[in-house]
């Protein structure tokens, strides 16, 4: 298909997945640079979401992606209110991140905590039935239209697909579904599995750690399918080069 082709001929990407797609619609720039293989944007956040991914699906490949830096020492023996903030702390930390040979630098407090939200997740119903016995970390790929797509769920059943997200405020989960592109992702694995029933398994960061379970409606995969034609549209016109990422501009009515 002239899509596919033109593609990889233009980027050197054979599929387009969630994050290429988001990034195209929020700057083409952006797009070009995870296309290159340079687009890099990290947060103390997005680390604690991969390492508890992590150790909820893949625990045995903690310990390659991860360093846990246990900092109790050094803090004890720098004294004071604030010891991370003092010369000899932030030394220390970087011979320590100078060590750890490409991992992600992972505090220890946040590994302890992403054990017993995991420990808490794992005493509920929600987990017990949708996650003990699923597929994890299920390799999804095929065309929606034209347009070749590929993905990884966290979590498959026989009937159902489950994403694991964790959040500072699980009441507001559903603010974040659109906010951060999670409608898009439910239409993508959707329609790639051809499996209808959709949901989020989203556990809060802060104890006592609640979980919750979220359902995705036809409205929500309808936002997410308009947010795809929207990605997959401006893709096209940059591979047809009626649009360079210097001249792409937001445009929208609200």
């Amino acid at each position: 298909m002239k899509f596919a082709v033109d593609l990889q001929e233009k980027t050197g990407k054979s599929w387009l997945s969630y994050s290429s797609i988001k990034l195209a619609v929020e700057d083409l720039v952006n797009f070009e640079s995870y296309c290159a293989g340079t687009y890099y944007k990290d947060s103390d956040a997005l680390t604690f979401g991969s390492a508890y991914d992590c150790l909820l699906f893949e625990k045995d490949k903690f310990k390659n992606r991860f360093a846990v830096m246990d900092d109790r020492e050094i803090v004890d023996e720098i004294g004071g209110k604030n010891p991370r903030v003092t010369k000899r702390y932030k030394d220390w930390k970087l011979q320590f991140s100078e060590r750890i040979e490409g991992r992600k630098l992972l505090a220890g407090d946040d590994y302890h905590k992403a054990l017993a939200m995991i420990e808490r997740l794992k005493s509920t119903n929600a987990y017990d039935m949708y996650l003990a016995d699923a597929e994890y970390q299920y390799e999804a790929s095929g065309f929606i239209g034209d347009v070749p797509v590929h993905g990884f769920l966290d979590a498959k059943g026989k009937d159902y697909i489950v994403d694991v997200k964790s959040s500072r405020a699980i009441k507001s989960f559903g603010g974040s579904v659109f906010q951060f592109g999670y409608d898009l992702q439910a239409y993508i694995y959707t329609q790639l599995t051809g499996i209808e029933n959709y949901m989020w398994v989203v556990q809060q960061t802060s104890y006592p750690y609640t979980p919750g379970l979220f359902t995705c409606s036809d409205r929500t995969l309808e936002s997410g399918k308009r947010k795809f034609d929207s990605g997959v549209d401006i893709v096209r016109s940059y591979l047809d080069g009626d649009l360079s990422s210097q001249e792409y501009f937001i445009n929208r009515e609200i």
